[in-house]
């Protein structure tokens, strides 16, 4: 159990590194572009981590717990959308944020069957 905890930690740990990295890098941008595709390509990389295993019983249950529940974890961010989204609609760009949040649930769930279909 200790070490699942680790693994995710571990995981959780690059995710969030990468996730800032991103965020760093279209800090320039207006559109909260950093969070929508830092969950579009979690939920790309969670698809194909679902269906490999699926796929391959012999994919170890750490590298699962690593990447699924640690780094994809980590990397994208929920409760940052949900900000951003309230956001949005307080500065009053009412289009932007049906943009946003349609866009993030659409595409998120079509980069989970996108993943889980190249891997199948």
């Amino acid at each position: 159990m200790l070490k699942n905890f680790l693994l995710v930690g571990l995981g959780g740990a690059a995710g969030s590194m990468l996730r800032y990295a991103f965020a760093v890098w279209l800090k320039h941008v207006s559109f909260p572009l950093a969070t929508f595709l830092v969950n579009i390509i979690g939920s790309f990389i969670i698809g194909i981590v679902f269906a490999y295993a699926l796929r391959n019983e012999s994919f170890d249950l750490n590298w699962r717990t690593f990447l699924a529940a640690g780094l994809c974890g980590g990397f994208t961010t929920f409760s940052a959308f949900s900000l951003e989204s309230l956001q949005l609609l307080q500065q009053q760009r009412i289009g932007l944020f049906f943009l946003y949040v349609v866009g993030s649930i659409l595409l998120g769930l079509a980069a989970v069957w996108l993943g889980y279909s190249l891997m199948k």
